[in-house]
C-alpha cells in the first residue's frame, strides 16, 4: 500500500437530507466546499457548518462532523484505500460518512471521534496533518 497522508479540514460540517424533488438552495453553491448527492430517495448535502443561519430551515440535519481529506490525487488503479481506512475506523466503533471525488476521498466522523480517528490513522503509519 502507498504511504498515505490525511488532512483534517478546519471547519465543522453538517450533513443535510432533503426530498429528491426539492431544489438545492442556491446559497450552497457559493461555499468553498460542498458535496451534493441525489438519488431516487433523497438529496444529501455536506456543507461547512458555519452557515448556521441557512441550516436552521432544514428538518433533517446532522451537525458536528469533522472531515479528513486523503491527500492525493489518488489514481483509479489504487485499490482498497477507502476500504482500509473505513475498516480501521469500524474496528474502533467509529461511524463514517464517506465522499469520493475524481481525485480523492473524504472521510467524515463525528467531532467526538475526530481525535480517536486521528490516533488510529497515526497508529497505522498514516500521516495526519
Amino acid at each position: 500500500m502507498i504511504k498515505l497522508t490525511v488532512k483534517l479540514l478546519e471547519p465543522f460540517f453538517s450533513i443535510i437530507k432533503i426530498e429528491p424533488d426539492e431544489l438545492v438552495p442556491t446559497w450552497v453553491f457559493s461555499h468553498d466546499f460542498y458535496s451534493i448527492t441525489k438519488t431516487d430517495d433523497e438529496i444529501s448535502i455536506v456543507i461547512s457548518q458555519d452557515v448556521s443561519t441557512e441550516l436552521a430551515r432544514f428538518r433533517i440535519i446532522e451537525r458536528d462532523w469533522r472531515c479528513f481529506k486523503i491527500l492525493g490525487p489518488l489514481d483509479f488503479s489504487l485499490i482498497g484505500i477507502l476500504s482500509k481506512l473505513s475498516t480501521m475506523l469500524a474496528e474502533a466503533h467509529i461511524s463514517i460518512f464517506a465522499i469520493s471525488t475524481y481525485d480523492t476521498d473524504y472521510i467524515l466522523v463525528k467531532e467526538s471521534n475526530a481525535g480517536k480517528a486521528a490516533g488510529i490513522f497515526l497508529q497505522h503509519d498514516i500521516l495526519v496533518i
